[in-house]
This record gives structure tokens, sequence and C-alpha cells, in this order.
């Protein structure tokens, strides 16, 4: 259940991202929130099912807002991976370690993304601003704060739901004895 609910949200989010947040102003700042509940997702699931749920919010973000095909997986599956190599078995307390790393992790896929962009497709991509990206990060790191307290409350909150169907609720009484 916590695929379609995790899926659901992400959904949500790309259309609040893909929308609403465009018309904030650009010195207010566009966190990426689908990249935040990705961060989230390393920490919380398991390799496979994180990875498929990371791979589909990349897809569905490619679909909707990608310049180049095949850049938001890749992120996507870059983030997972490092982060959830670096949080699994770390001595660490998790609040120690998840909200910077989400904001290094963002800025080193950056930096990744920017040298296979300039290999590639030299002549289409702006110049690197070191300040710009580092803005972004800081301003990633802040809404990361909320939105992992709200994934965390959601992630407990559909562990701790009961959904069972209907059918398999116990019934009081015979079921199988006539009306009268």
């Amino acid at each position: 259940m916590l695929i379609p609910c995790f899926l659901a949200l992400g959904v949500l989010l790309i259309v609040i991202q893909s929308t609403f947040l465009q018309f904030l102003p650009t010195w207010f700042g566009r966190p990426d929130l689908v990249y935040i509940l990705v961060s989230f997702v390393a920490y919380r699931f398991d390799w496979f099912r994180g990875l498929f749920i990371a791979f589909l919010l990349g897809w569905m973000m490619d679909v909707v807002s990608g310049t180049y095909l095949g850049t938001f997986p890749l992120q996507y599956f870059l983030v997972f991976v490092s982060l959830k190599i670096l949080s699994e078995n770390s001595p660490m307390k998790e609040t120690a370690y998840q909200v910077p790393l989400v904001g290094i992790s963002y800025f080193l896929v950056q930096m990744a993304l920017y040298s296979i962009y300039s290999l590639t497709l030299p002549d289409t991509i702006p110049e690197w601003s070191w300040a710009k990206v580092i803005v972004i990060s800081l301003i990633l790191v802040v809404a990361t704060i909320p939105c992992f307290l709200l994934y965390n409350s959601f992630f407990e909150y559909i562990q701790k739901k009961r959904l069972s169907p209907r059918i398999f609720r116990k019934r009081s009484g015979n079921r199988f004895r006539g009306r009268g």
C-alpha cells in the first residue's frame, strides 16, 4: 500500500511543481519537491521499491518538464543510490545527517549533470554559476525540513492504518442461518 500512496503523492508534487511553483518569483526560490520525496524514499524504503518509485517519478518528471530526455530518471537514480548507500548502517543518528545530505547530494548531482551536459551538449547549456547552485541547494535544504516532517507523518499513518477489505472483516453471528 506504500508504493501506490507515495506514487500518488509524487504525482501531486509533480503537478504542484510544474504549475503552481512556476508562478513564484525567482528570488523566492523554487525547491524541487520531487527531489526531496526521492530523498525521503531513499531513507525509508528498501532497494527494490525505492528504485521503482524513483524511476517512475523521474520518468513522469521527464515527460512533464524534461528538456533533455532521460535527465530526471538519471538524476533520481543517482540520488537514490547515493543516499541509500550513505545512509545504510550509518552509526550516526538519522536526523543528524538526512537533511544536510539532501543539500550536498543536490549540489553534487547538479555538478555531475552539468559535466555530462558539457561533454555531450557543449553549445546549448548556460555557463555554470556557483552562487546560483549554492543558493538553490540552500533553499532545497530549508524546504526539506517541513517536507520530511510531512512525508514521515504520511509514511507512519499509512503503516499504522489497517487497510483490510470488507470481505476479510469478521462478522458477528451466523451468516448462513436463515432470516426468519
